[in-house]
């Protein structure tokens, strides 16, 4: 009988404190934003994107990056599990790595900091606001600089599958930039589906193409989002090419940053890609770990606990949010209760 191939133990990152609440239109109080990372390393987690970097006047959301990265290292909830844990936080910039060099050098600093590209040159500068070619030159020299300060550098790969601004893009060449990335000195790369572009059959196509290029899965990093919905399929066709990192966000919020906090404009990249901001979004985190226990998969997460951090953070952003599982829950096992 045939039957899927797949990985039997992955490695999930949750990436919500970051990329989850930077679509968010309110601001997300530090309090709360600590919470959560605390929960998430709880939960067991050991992977987790915390901030960003980057100038706060275009993206507000990440005015207490400093302080919240401070109060993470103090914590005494997660004291004995934080340096366990890999915490990344977004430095798109010269400026956003200085100050995660700084920060590193007073003890609260990240593990490992994220640069981004896209295959789009026009999708590129608006995000970086670099031409590739600058920005590749400004990764060559500051890779070193964070190595040297004790950090791991992911390089993300965007616009894989297709561009909102540009349309349809070329397989080949993501894969000639995630190449390009571990010749100058990253540690991994992100390839990220940034606004749903991606359909199953052409995710098993690029991820077989980059496990035929690169095939060590410990340097790749599945990012899927759901804005047509075709997340979680994109999960199966990506493991079945033998990938094994992915990252996620509670309740499947996230995508491009808000342009719009507090009832105050703010820069942010710009005009929003599709008309309803609020059709963006990642795959869920509850739903991708519910789905792999049932697979068989081992994510070494505590399954209970991911869905209460679930239902916990629909309060802390005031909305019922895309995941099914944490209102649904698991799968019952028996006729009196579930696993």
């Amino acid at each position: 009988m045939a039957q899927l191939n797949y990985p039997k133990q992955v490695v999930l990152g949750d990436i919500t404190v970051r990329d989850g609440f930077q679509h968010e239109e309110k601001f997300i109080p530090t309090e709360a934003k600590l919470w959560l990372a605390e929960q998430l390393i709880l939960a067991g987690f050991k992977r987790i994107e915390v901030t960003n970097f980057g100038n706060p006047k275009g993206m507000p959301q990440f005015k207490d990056a400093d302080d919240l990265m401070k109060r993470l290292h103090a914590s005494k909830k997660v004291a004995d599990k934080v340096k366990e844990v890999e915490l990344t936080c977004i430095t798109i910039r010269e400026r956003a790595v200085d100050r995660a060099i700084q920060a590193k050098r007073e003890g609260y600093g990240p593990d490992r900091i994220l640069f981004m590209v896209s295959t789009s040159e026009s999708h590129h500068r608006t995000n970086s606001g670099l031409s590739l070619a600058d920005y590749w030159k400004m990764c060559e020299a500051y890779i070193p600089k964070a190595h040297a300060a004790g950090m791991k550098v992911c390089g993300t790969v965007s616009t894989i599958w297709g561009c909102p601004i540009e349309g349809p893009t070329e397989l080949k060449k993501a894969v000639e930039f995630s190449k390009r990335w571990l010749e100058i000195g990253a540690d991994d790369i992100e390839h990220a589906d940034h606004d749903g572009s991606a359909p199953p059959n052409k995710v098993y196509e690029y991820y077989s193409m980059i496990m035929d290029a690169i095939p060590d899965p410990t340097k790749h990093i599945a990012h899927f989002h759901v804005t047509r919905g075709w997340g979680l399929a994109n999960v199966l066709a990506a493991l079945q090419a033998g990938i094994t990192h992915f990252e996620s966000t509670i309740g499947g919020i996230g995508g491009q940053p808000a342009n719009f906090i507090d009832g105050v404009p703010v820069a942010g990249t710009g005009a929003y890609y599709y008309e309803d901001p609020t059709i963006t979004g990642l795959v869920s985190t509850e739903d991708l770990v519910v789905m792999m226990d049932e697979m068989g998969i081992d994510t070494g997460l505590n399954v209970d606990k991911v869905l209460e951090i679930g239902r916990m953070v629909e309060r802390i952003v005031g909305r019922r949010l895309r995941s099914e599982c944490a209102h649904s829950g698991r799968i019952p096992k028996s006729l009196t209760g579930r696993a």
